[in-house]
């Protein structure tokens, strides 16, 4: 069963249960990956949903640590739970450790050497990690391993 027929089998157990948070959220994240098979005009695979529930995900913790410094604890509490509720569509999250090792074996494998060659770097890593590891990270650890 592919990610979207998760989501589509899950809104309908949620408005059978009327879980109107889950129901609410399902609604969304269907919007949004409609949105985005008519932008792209083609059924989406996988990988497409991938990064529209990670960015939906993002989206929640960024509003979440903004509400949290307008010192709005219960908005922030509701978009984290959010964000995690779409969390377990999305592929394990790799460590840290991992996600230095494959950055350290692509940097060995492109010759990067300087701060110049860090946006090869990135770009490859989010390549081979799609969906598993979080851009701000792979961006600090890349930063780490190219000043050495």
């Amino acid at each position: 069963m592919s990610i979207a027929e998760q989501i589509n089998k899950d809104f309908i157990d949620a408005y059978k249960a009327r879980d109107e948070k889950m129901k609410s959220l399902l609604s969304m994240i269907k919007s949004a990956l409609k949105n985005k098979e008519i932008e792209t005009q083609k059924p989406l695979e996988d990988s497409e949903v991938i990064d529209v529930l990670a960015k939906e995900a993002k989206k929640r913790k960024d509003s979440a640590t903004a509400y949290e410094q307008g010192g709005r604890p219960e908005l922030a509490a509701q978009e984290i739970a959010e964000a995690e509720m779409i969390s377990k569509y999305l592929p394990e999250q790799l460590g840290e450790d991992a996600i230095r090792e494959i950055i350290k074996a692509t940097i060995t494998e492109l010759g990067a050497s300087s701060m110049a060659d860090m946006g090869k770097v990135i770009g490859a890593v989010v390549g081979k990690t799609k969906g598993q590891a979080e851009g701000g990270l792979i961006s600090r650890i890349v930063k780490e391993e190219l000043s050495k």
